[in-house]
C-alpha cells in the first residue's frame, strides 16, 4: 500500500502566471538553462529492427543507486526541459537517471520503420528489463510526463501483482490515461494553438518518415488533416494495427490498468491543465487503488509548475521528495 503521501509545500504559481494556459506556455517558453554532466547514450533494441536512445547518467555505485527511468510525452524527446530538470534534481539525491526518447524522437527516426504512439508501453518494459540485466540494478522507479505519464502507468498495470521485484515506485505527471477525451479537448477553442502545434510536429514527423523509409509511409495521408484525433484516424491508427482513432484511444489508454498497479504510485495532475482530462470513471478507479496517491492541485499547466516561492521547478521536486519517502531515503548514490 503506497504510504499516505503530501507535498513538501503546496504549489503557489508565480505572480503573473497563475492560469493554466500561462504556465504551460511559460514552460514552453522559459526553458532551464542547466549544465548536466555528460549522458551516456545507450541504443536498447524493443522489437525486431526497432531501437531506442537512452541517455543515462550513473552514479559512482550505479548498481545500488534508484535508477529513475522517465519517459517524454507528445513530440518531446530525452531533451525535453521537464526531464533535464528532473535528471538534475536525480543526480543532485544520488539517484540514476535513464532518460528515454520514444521511437523516431530525439533525431532517431531513422531507427525504427514504425511509429510510435501511446499504446507502446512494452517499450518501456524493454528498456527497464534492458537496463536491469545489463546494469545490475536493485532498484528502479519509472517517470513519465503526458504521452508518456500514461505509458508508464500503462506499463505497470500490465505488470499487475508481478512488477519486477525492483520496481520501487512509479511517477506520473499529467498523464493523458483518457486518450479520447484529451484528443477532444484539443479541439476546444482555448487550446487551438497546441493542437496546432502537434499537428505540424506530427506531419513534419511524417514527412521525415516517409523520406526515409519511403516503402512504409506516404505524407499523403495527412493531407487535409487539421487535429490530433484526425492523424490519428488516418495515420496512427491503421498503422499501430488499430482499427481507427476510436479504437487506438479505447485500447491504449492506461486507464484500463490503473486499478491493476501494485507499486507506490504517485499522480500530479493540476485541475487547469488546458487538454488532459480524467474521466469520473478513471478518477474513481485511480482513487480506489490504495497503491495511488492523486494529488491535483488547484493551479498549474500541462506538465509544468513554475512555482512563485522555493524552487521553481515544483513538479520535479516533489517527485524526488515521494522517491526519496517510498524507498526510505535509500538511494545509495
Amino acid at each position: 500500500m503506497n504510504p499516505p503521501w503530501t507535498p513538501t509545500e503546496p504549489f503557489r504559481p508565480r505572480r503573473f502566471l497563475r492560469g493554466g494556459h500561462a504556465q504551460t506556455l511559460a514552460g514552453f517558453l522559459l526553458r532551464p538553462r542547466l549544465q548536466l554532466p555528460p549522458a551516456e547514450a545507450h541504443l536498447v533494441e524493443v522489437a525486431a529492427g526497432v531501437k531506442v536512445l537512452c541517455h543515462c547518467h550513473w552514479q559512482p555505485a550505479r548498481a545500488a543507486a534508484l535508477t529513475l527511468i522517465a519517459v517524454h510525452g507528445l513530440e518531446g524527446s530525452s531533451d525535453s526541459g521537464y526531464l533535464l530538470m528532473l535528471a538534475k534534481k536525480a543526480l543532485a539525491a544520488g539517484m540514476n537517471m535513464v532518460r528515454i526518447n520514444q521511437r523516431n524522437c530525439g533525431g532517431t527516426d531513422h531507427l525504427a520503420p514504425t511509429l510510435y504512439h501511446s499504446g507502446l508501453s512494452a517499450d518501456i518494459a524493454h528498456v527497464a528489463h534492458h537496463f536491469l540485466r545489463t546494469e545490475g540494478l536493485r532498484q528502479i522507479a519509472l517517470a513519465g510526463y503526458s504521452m508518456g505519464g500514461n505509458l508508464v502507468l500503462k506499463t505497470a498495470g500490465e505488470w499487475g501483482a508481478e512488477p519486477p521485484p525492483e520496481l520501487k515506485a512509479v511517477v506520473a505527471v499529467c498523464p493523458a490515461m483518457d486518450l479520447a477525451v484529451c484528443a477532444d479537448a484539443l479541439s476546444e477553442p482555448a487550446n487551438r494553438i497546441y493542437q496546432a502545434y502537434f499537428v505540424h510536429m506530427l506531419k513534419k514527423r511524417l514527412a521525415r518518415k516517409a523520406e526515409l523509409f519511403p516503402q512504409h509511409f506516404q505524407t499523403r495521408w495527412a493531407d487535409g488533416v487539421r487535429s490530433v484525433r484526425a492523424f490519428d484516424d488516418r495515420v496512427t491508427a491503421p498503422f499501430g494495427g488499430y482499427r481507427d482513432a476510436s479504437d487506438y484511444y479505447a485500447r491504449a489508454a492506461a486507464a484500463n490498468v490503473v486499478d491493476r498497479i501494485t507499486v507506490p504510485t504517485l499522480v500530479l495532475h493540476p485541475l487547469t491543465d488546458p487538454f488532459v482530462r480524467l474521466l469520473p470513471e478513471t478518477r474513481a478507479k485511480v482513487l480506489a487503488n490504495p497503491n495511488i496517491s492523486l494529488h491535483e492541485p488547484e493551479h498549474g499547466g500541462h506538465c509544468t509548475f513554475l512555482s512563485a516561492s522555493g524552487d521553481n521547478h515544483w513538479a520535479e521536486s516533489q517527485i524526488i521528495h515521494y522517491l526519496k519517502q517510498v524507498t526510505g531515503g535509500n538511494h545509495a548514490g
